[in-house]
């Protein structure tokens, strides 16, 4: 999966869920720094892509980033709120919430 989406990259066919996707497998990967980096990607494209955000905060969280974590985070909610996705805004929230009990 991860050669076929890296290959379509290749080819020119950049776009958000493209980036989202390849963040995703990423992540799976355990490797949290490149999926930090397709997310980034993909809100820069599409800056309303609340799963990105989220996908993101996470990818940050996973590396120690915490205090980058928290912002993404902050700004994915409001995203999120604003585009109307409360289950999104929620998740990221509960996210939010952790990071800064462990920031304090």
């Amino acid at each position: 999966m991860l050669d076929r989406l890296l290959t379509m990259l290749e080819k020119g066919q950049d776009n958000a869920m493209l980036r989202f996707s390849l963040g995703q497998e990423y992540a799976r990967r355990d490797r949290h720094e490149e999926a930090a980096r397709h997310f980034a990607e993909a809100v820069r494209q599409q800056p309303d892509y609340s799963a990105a955000w989220k996908g993101y905060g996470k990818a940050l969280a996973n590396q120690g980033a915490l205090v980058e974590s928290a912002e993404v985070y902050r700004r994915g909610i409001a995203v999120a709120e604003e585009k109307g996705d409360k289950q999104a805004a929620r998740e990221m929230q509960v996210f939010l919430k952790r990071i800064e009990k462990n920031l304090s």
